[in-house]
């Protein structure tokens, strides 16, 4: 009888960083095989970064888990293939869309205009928690100024023009396990909770002292919630 199929990992990383930002987690599985793409030059819309990542795994029992806008690719993946996914784990991430124009365009005038650095400051920088090592949010930083004004541009145009899939909530089999920070506004506990009861095999973890980015202000956190699905996933 053939053996079971081995897990695979797909990490898809948050605005404005890189596949880098889950070093910390990339040993998560040991002796399966882990993948943590840098999505920019996929393409401008979330649906193509989708497309492009589900090309770099082979297998159907895929452990998919995404930060911000790479937990909307994470959706739009399990959308386009759901018979292998065996689990999502969102973090930070908002499954119904609404647009606002003025954001996107404010944004995207800043990163034409070369400024980088201010975007970092007007728009993700806010996003960590006031109890985030400084060393971590520094790094962060450094990661996200080695990005290209255009990828980000590109980046910011997939997250404001992804489509909702917060009907996939309910509809998918699997577990989906929602991480959010207690510190984070953007979604926010509440529509982080929201989202893990709308699914039929939904979690929610809070994980206190931390803002948006669970990966890099409290990875021993973050890994210790993906080795406990590990474990059930058997």
């Amino acid at each position: 009888m053939a053996g079971r199929a081995e897990s695979e990992v797909l990490f898809l990383h948050a605005l404005p960083l890189d596949g880098a930002m889950w070093d910390g987690q990339r040993s998560i599985l040991p002796g399966a095989a882990t993948c943590a793409p840098t999505l920019y030059a996929f393409g401008d819309t979330v649906e193509e970064w989708a497309a492009e990542a589900l090309k770099l795994v082979k297998g159907d029992r895929l452990i998919i888990v995404g930060c911000s806008v790479g937990g909307s690719c994470a959706l739009e993946l399990a959308a386009r293939a759901p018979e292998r996914v065996a689990a999502l784990v969102l973090i930070g991430t908002k499954a119904e869309h609404r647009p606002d124009p003025g954001l996107q365009a404010a944004a995207l005038e800043t990163l034409r205009a070369g400024r980088m650095e201010k975007a970092w400051e007007d728009y993700w920088a806010p996003l960590f928690s006031p109890a985030a090592d400084r060393r971590v949010v520094a790094a962060a930083k450094h990661l996200a100024l080695r990005q290209s004004p255009q990828d980000i541009a590109r980046g910011v145009t997939a997250f404001h023009t992804r489509c909702s899939r917060h009907r996939l909530l309910a509809a998918f089999p699997r577990p989906i396990v929602v991480v959010a920070g207690a510190d984070d506004s953007a979604p926010g506990v509440t529509i982080s909770a929201r989202q893990a009861d709308a699914a039929p095999r939904g979690s929610l973890h809070i994980v206190p002292e931390c803002g948006h980015y669970v990966p890099l202000e409290r990875p021993g956190h973050l890994n210790a919630i993906l080795r406990a699905l590990i474990a059930t996933l058997g």
